[in-house]
């Protein structure tokens, strides 16, 4: 992994309430059926891995996990303005 965050998608069992969802601050979720999807950036493999350590202190059924590629808008977005050429249109 690079320097920027990459987002995760942890899939697990069961709709997670309110109380549990505070040990996943980072996580945006979403209830799909009877299981949640825990969707959020994780900085390096060591983060991740510090999730999926708590998902499993927690007793939660760990169904998958997945990584989000960017949307084809942002992994081409320019950074800034386009460079100039110094001829005033």
């Amino acid at each position: 992994m690079g320097d920027d965050p990459v987002t995760y998608q942890i899939r697990v069992g069961g709709h997670l309430g309110p109380t549990l969802l505070t040990a996943f601050p980072a996580f945006e979720p979403e209830q799909q059926g009877t299981e949640t999807v825990l969707t959020g950036p994780l900085p390096d493999a060591a983060a991740l891995f510090g999730v999926l350590a708590q998902v499993e202190a927690l007793g939660l059924d760990l169904l998958e996990v997945r990584r989000v590629r960017p949307a084809p808008a942002e992994r081409s977005a320019p950074a800034g303005p386009p460079p100039s050429n110094g001829d005033a249109p």
